[in-house]
């Protein structure tokens, strides 16, 4: 077994059972938190969308807002500005080009205002259970460092994966990359005498040799 099989079977066994920490009932409530969670802890994002989802849970309820409005209830999860114009857009093309229902291809997704590669992923995997690979801030990390997906950009991370792991268990892998970046392999310190990756890790390898 080579050192990325490996890799991928350590991590099935530490994280199997864990998914998606955003809250929500519906593929439009799913939309609307992975737009609010960019740059956004999941935590927040779900303390904002309970609040928001009780009076503004579907496409047709949260047309009736207008920015100012939008804004000042998701206005902790950050660039509120921008993403109450891009929610407002997205909810106004899906009621006008999918009868209010969230598009369930890539294709289609990625034309809506504020989604682009991941948002789209995410949606596909979780709300539709089709296999993709969302690259967010943590997957791109874990991936370079890990060296099961190099690349400049999360463009270039997602084709290294799609590539890597079996179709039907990416999104699964997803998840699991994710937590890892969360629990362990952090942006800053990360635990790397906790990982039980470190030994087949690129750059805790390459950290130890600049050190010796």
């Amino acid at each position: 077994m080579n050192n990325q099989d490996k890799i991928l079977e350590i991590i099935k066994e530490d994280y199997t059972g864990m998914g998606c920490a955003l809250s929500f009932k519906s593929p439009y409530q799913l939309l609307i938190a992975t737009i609010l969670s960019a740059q956004c802890t999941d935590k927040r994002v779900n303390i904002v969308t309970e609040e928001l989802f009780k009076n503004y849970d579907t496409p047709y309820k949260m047309i009736k807002l207008t920015e100012e409005e939008l804004g000042e209830v998701i206005k902790s999860c950050g660039l509120y500005r921008n993403k109450s114009k891009n929610i407002l857009k997205a909810t106004s093309e899906i009621i006008e080009k999918y009868e209010g229902k969230v598009p369930d291809t890539f294709d289609e997704l990625i034309k809506l205002s504020g989604v682009g590669r991941k948002t789209a992923n995410v949606v596909l995997y979780n709300a539709f259970a089709i296999p993709t690979m969302a690259v967010d801030t943590h997957v791109f990390r874990v991936a370079n460092r890990l060296g099961i997906g190099k690349g400049k950009n999360p463009e270039e991370v997602e084709k290294k994966l799609t590539d890597l792991i079996d179709r039907e268990s990416l999104g699964q892998f997803h998840h699991y990359l994710i937590w890892h970046g969360r629990l362990v392999c952090t942006a800053r310190k990360p635990k790397c005498n906790e990982c039980r990756l470190s030994s087949y890790c690129e750059y805790f390898n390459n950290a130890r040799q600049n050190y010796e």
